[in-house]
């Protein structure tokens, strides 16, 4: 599956939601699940590689700041929210975390105090489990992902995550994403 393939399911499952008025997972894991089981494997790789593109220290420092803090697995919601979001999203996060200050979600959270935006961890399963619905069993997704990408070291290499810095000192979050530390960093009572 192209990056265009990815994302014209990634916006039909969108609108979907929109439409319907249901989450995003549930309508992604609906349109996948009308795909033929190469395609979902497909889909996984390649949500895998745009998830993985996001892997850096700039756009885990947004997630901290969005998050109230940010462990390993909540960046992986992070990016699967940042995703969910679509690509025009995605590409603006890719290029420029701080961007992300604009992002209504993320915006409604900074007003609240206190709600998360963009962390979505069913995102990271949609393949799985439209995959589980097609065949009728909670291994068959592994197995037939074991056989698409047998393991053969893929994935043991470091990845370039940038230049690593201090997300709990506040000069250097707003000197890095001033616009996301302006919504962030302040004082909560």
């Amino acid at each position: 599956m192209n990056r265009d393939r990815f994302w014209a399911v990634i916006e039909s499952a969108r609108t979907s939601a929109a439409a319907s008025g249901s989450p995003f997972y549930e309508s992604l894991v609906d349109r996948l699940s009308g795909y033929p089981s190469q395609e979902i494997l497909e889909y996984a790789e390649r949500f895998d590689d745009v998830q993985d593109a996001l892997y850096r220290w700039d756009v885990w420092a947004a997630a901290y700041l969005i998050g109230g803090g940010c462990s390993d697995d909540s960046f992986m919601d992070f990016r699967a929210g940042v995703i969910a979001s679509g690509r025009d999203w995605y590409e603006r996060t890719a290029q420029d975390p701080d961007s992300l200050a604009e992002h209504p979600d993320v915006v409604e959270a900074a007003n609240a105090r206190g709600a998360e935006a963009l962390f979505h961890e069913d995102v990271n399963y949609a393949a799985r489990d439209a995959f589980e619905h097609l065949a009728g069993s909670a291994d068959a997704f592994d197995e037939a992902w074991a056989e698409y990408r047998p393991a053969d070291g893929q994935g043991d290499e470091l990845t370039d995550m940038g230049e690593d810095f201090d997300f709990d000192d506040p000069e250097e979050m707003h000197r890095r994403l001033p616009r996301l530390a302006r919504l962030f960093l302040t004082e909560r009572g």
